[in-house]
C-alpha cells in the first residue's frame, strides 16, 4: 500500500509540473505575442493620445487647426493660415517610448505657406528620443530630439528622404563624433505626392536604423545632448548626456503633409 501511495504521489506531482509547464509556456508565448503586436498611435478617427506644440503658444493650443484629422488621415494644413511667422509645429505622442520599431506612411501635398523658410519646402520630420513637451519654452522652435527629417523632391535632382537632423543633440557614426546638423541618407528621391513608407528602428542609445519603403538607408548609435545648445544644457542631470529614451512626435514646417498608419511595435531591451 504504501508503495502504489507513493506511486499515486509520483503520478501526482508530474502531473502538476506538467500543467504547470503548459501555463507558464503560454504565457511565455502570449508575451512575446504582445511583445511583437504592432500598436497603432493613430486611431484614424481624431487626435487621442497625442498633444500640439507650436511656436508661440500654449501646449494644446492648435493654432489654425494645424493638425487634424480628415478621412482618416492625419493632416498638417495651413488653410487657416496668412503667413507662417516661423510657427513650427510638432504633434507629441503622450508615452514616452526607447526600443521599438515605427512605420509611417508619408506625403507632401499643395503649396508652401507663404513667409516660410526656403529650405522648409516639402520638408517634415519624425522627432525622437525627444524631450517632452511640457520642458519647452513657449517660443521653442524645435524639441531637443534625434529628427528622422523627412523630404520630397522638387521634380528635379536629387533630395533624399529619412535623413538624421540633430536639434540640440550630437550622434555617432562610424565610430565618430558627429556635429553637423543635416545628414543625409541613402534612399531614393520621392517626387510628387505619393505615399512614401519610412521605418525607424530604434535599440535606446545603442543602436538607430532609418528605412524607406524596406530598404536601410542609414544607421547611427549613441545619440546625445549637446551642452553646447542651451536647451539642451538643462537636459543634462548629473553629467548624462546619452539619450535612451524619449517621446515621437510628428513636424509641422510650413509644407502641407500628410500621414498615415502610424504604428509602433516594441522591441527586447
Amino acid at each position: 500500500m504504501a508503495f502504489d501511495g507513493d506511486e499515486a504521489m509520483r503520478k501526482r506531482i508530474a502531473t502538476t509540473v506538467m500543467c504547470w509547464a503548459i501555463v507558464l509556456a503560454a504565457l511565455a508565448s502570449a508575451a512575446e505575442q504582445r511583445q511583437g503586436e504592432w500598436i497603432q498611435l493613430f486611431n484614424g478617427r481624431n487626435l487621442d493620445g497625442w498633444r500640439v506644440k507650436i511656436a508661440g503658444y500654449e501646449l494644446g493650443e492648435n493654432y489654425g487647426n494645424t493638425f487634424r484629422v480628415e478621412d482618416g488621415i492625419l493632416k498638417v494644413a495651413y488653410d487657416q493660415y496668412d503667413r507662417f511667422d516661423n510657427r513650427f509645429g510638432h504633434l507629441f505622442y503622450h508615452q514616452p517610448f526607447s526600443h521599438y520599431v515605427l512605420r509611417l506612411e508619408y506625403r507632401f501635398v499643395g503649396d508652401q505657406v507663404p513667409g516660410a523658410p526656403g529650405w522648409a519646402f516639402r520638408n517634415s520630420g519624425i522627432m525622437i528620443h525627444s524631450q517632452s513637451p511640457e520642458s519647452m519654452e513657449k517660443d521653442q522652435s524645435f524639441p531637443v530630439s534625434v529628427e528622422v527629417q523627412l523630404l520630397g523632391g522638387s521634380g528635379r535632382g536629387k533630395r533624399p528622404t529619412a535623413n538624421v537632423c540633430t536639434p540640440g543633440t550630437h550622434i555617432v557614426m562610424d565610430g565618430k563624433l558627429v556635429t553637423r546638423h543635416c545628414i543625409s541618407s541613402r534612399s531614393d528621391t520621392f517626387h510628387g505626392d505619393q505615399w512614401v513608407t519610412v521605418e525607424v528602428e530604434v535599440h535606446g542609445s545603442r543602436l538607430i536604423r532609418h528605412r524607406v519603403n524596406g530598404a536601410l538607408v542609414m544607421e547611427y548609435t549613441q545619440p546625445q545632448l549637446d551642452e553646447k545648445d542651451r536647451y539642451a544644457r538643462r537636459l543634462i542631470r548629473d553629467g548624462k548626456k546619452l539619450l535612451s529614451e524619449g517621446y515621437i512626435c510628428l513636424q509641422a514646417e510650413s509644407h502641407p503633409v500628410q500621414f498615415r498608419k502610424v504604428e509602433l511595435r516594441k522591441l527586447e531591451e
